[in-house]
């Protein structure tokens, strides 16, 4: 294989303070993004280590396509062992630090250690020359926009950044890993689940910053069969239904109409405030106040992401996802949008997975220590987290932490994670890939809304979306782009000028699942249904659904499938 020369691997310690740039192994070329985590992660990390210890690893990679000018292709994995789940784990972003690593070269950055002074604070500056530890007492405890509102004195408008705010300094386990966008440098953009903003924070590092300066775009070897791929794609997605083009915030009342929009802490699956959370009050908001649809990341097509601007016009946030309208605004009965764009600007700031934070506030309501549907209430609790206090704490270490502090029985978390907006009682399928699935309660790793499927093609199903998935992270490619594994597979034959075939791209697919599976074995994992008892036994709906799955159907999961070759022409789903 030819295609793209040069890249390398950055490794940091930061128990040594040292920092070794190496070679990139080229057996590892079509793996970037959640593929090369894993293979790092099993190969390199002790699975059985504590995941804010010195010998987890902090697992920074690009897509394979980030950086080239493949549409929409340019997120950003971030891995590590999960303090939420103690398993493997991967979340991805956009924003523009996943382009800038691969114009450069880079194709991951691994960080393992811990500072020997815990007191001090770390960034690790990139450039196309090396990279380098560094101390930045000034950026100790910023909240993430006023952070890089200070970096911008002293770094280059052409930076971007990854970042934690203060809960992932504080080691929350809800803690999320910021990126800029293209746009004002915004930190909106978060690889949120899993906790591994904490992670982050254990390493005493605060931000990685990027200058990628006169950086061109990535060359495919085949660069006639490439730049075809890009102009037929793009073309062919422009001109299709573009599912996408108001934001995630549009699905609410499909949502809602499918019981899977969560109320109260989960106990019903509708909420009758879905009229005053519609994201299209966000859209009507715009003509009036400024903001709209923007692309996060350089090179998108799909314009997907809302920058929200508050009544008088002034910029407040983007994206508002429809994850967080359902977890931090239907979960805990609040009612107005607008609300729940401030409670989404917050968690940005301090730096906090919306989902995870939203559950464990829900909790809280549920447990009677605050009134339903009390914003402003919901809003202080993030003073009480910067302060780091007992309440702040269990808020910010997520639903389980929280159920913990409450004693609160109903805890809707699978392996440690909250469940995000698809709920696993209307959409079996769904739950089959938070029950077997590596990455626990995640709906991003293999999401199927189709509430009517028939139970023999659950577990298939539940398999194909998890492995077309798998691929899609490790590609690069957002997943609302609706990549194929024929369509992936295309561009990197293009990339490297060597035919990828269906079986090799299938075969990544599931060696994907395999790494993370073993990861998890190793790490203590057992095959045994891990659905909360909640689930299985509150009722939503008029026909009274629950998690009634079999352990039978839930073991087939892990048996690899048959290739269909519906499997190979399957979009990716998220």
């Amino acid at each position: 294989m030819s295609g793209p020369s040069g890249d390398r691997l950055i490794r940091v310690d930061m128990t040594n303070q040292t920092v070794n740039i190496e070679p990139f192994p080229d057996e590892w070329k079509l793996f970037g993004g959640r593929g090369l985590s894993a293979k790092i992660l099993l190969a390199e990390c002790d699975p059985e280590c504590d995941p804010l210890g010195p010998d987890n690893l902090l697992v920074v990679a690009p897509g394979v396509l980030a950086g080239t000018g493949a549409p929409t292709s340019g997120r950003i994995s971030i891995g590590g062992k999960s303090p939420l789940t103690n398993g493997i784990k991967e979340a991805n972003a956009g924003g523009n630090p996943g382009q800038d690593l691969m114009k450069l070269g880079y194709r991951a950055i691994v960080v393992t250690g811990k500072p020997q002074d815990a007191s001090k604070t770390y960034a690790i500056d990139i450039t196309a020359d090396g990279a380098e530890i560094v101390e930045n007492a000034g950026a100790k405890m910023k909240c993430n926009y006023a952070l890089i509102d200070y970096l911008a004195e002293s770094y280059s408008a052409n930076a971007s950044f990854i970042s934690i705010g203060p809960a992932g300094e504080l080691e929350m386990k809800g803690a999320s890993v910021a990126c800029t966008d293209q746009d004002a440098r915004r930190p909106a953009r978060h690889a949120a689940r899993g906790g591994l903003g904490a992670v982050m924070g254990s390493k005493g590092l605060k931000y990685i910053s990027i200058e990628a300066g006169k950086a061109k775009l990535r060359q495919p070897a085949d660069k006639k069969a490439f730049t075809a791929l890009v102009k037929s794609y793009s073309k062919e997605y422009l001109a299709g239904p573009q599912m996408f083009k108001a934001g995630t915030s549009s699905i609410t009342t499909v949502a809602n109409m499918l019981n899977t929009f969560p109320y109260k802490n989960r106990t019903e699956g509708q909420s009758p405030d879905v009229e005053t959370l519609d994201g299209k009050n966000i859209i009507e908001s715009f003509e009036t106040r400024g903001g709209g649809m923007h692309n996060c990341l350089t090179g998108c097509i799909v314009r997907c992401s809302n920058i929200v601007h508050d009544k008088d016009g002034n910029y407040k946030t983007s994206a508002l996802e429809f994850e967080t309208l359902t977890l931090l605004g239907s979960n805990c009965a609040i009612k107005s949008w607008e609300d729940v764009a401030d409670l989404d600007r917050l968690c940005d700031e301090v730096g906090l997975d919306t989902i995870e934070t939203g559950a464990a506030i829900s909790i809280y309501m549920d447990a009677g220590k605050l009134d339903w549907g009390d914003a402003e209430g919901a809003k202080k609790l993030f003073d009480e987290i910067i302060a780091n206090s007992e309440v702040g704490s269990a808020v910010g270490n997520g639903a389980d932490a929280m159920g913990a502090f409450t004693k609160h029985h109903r805890v809707p978390t699978v392996r440690g994670q909250a469940l995000p907006a698809w709920d696993p009682r209307p959409l079996k399928a769904t739950g089959l890939t938070y029950a077997a699935g590596p990455m626990g309660g995640d709906h991003t790793a293999g999401l199927i809304v189709n509430p009517g499927l028939p139970e023999e093609e659950w577990v298939q199903k539940s398999q194909e979306v998890q492995m077309v998935n798998a691929v899609t992270d490790s590609s690069g490619f957002c997943q609302f782009i609706q990549p194929t594994l024929d369509l992936i597979r295309q561009f990197y034959s293009a990339l490297y000028g060597d035919e990828i075939s269906r079986e090799q791209i299938g075969e990544q697919a599931w060696q994907i699942l395999a790494d993370e599976w073993e990861f998890n074995r190793r790490a203590g994992w057992t095959k045994d249904d891990p659905m909360p008892q909640c689930i299985k036994d509150d009722p939503i709906g008029p026909a009274n659904l629950v998690w009634d799955v079999s352990q039978e159907l839930v073991d087939q999961v892990y048996e690899r499938p048959e290739a269909r070759e519906e499997f190979y022409t399957t979009p990716a789903a998220g």
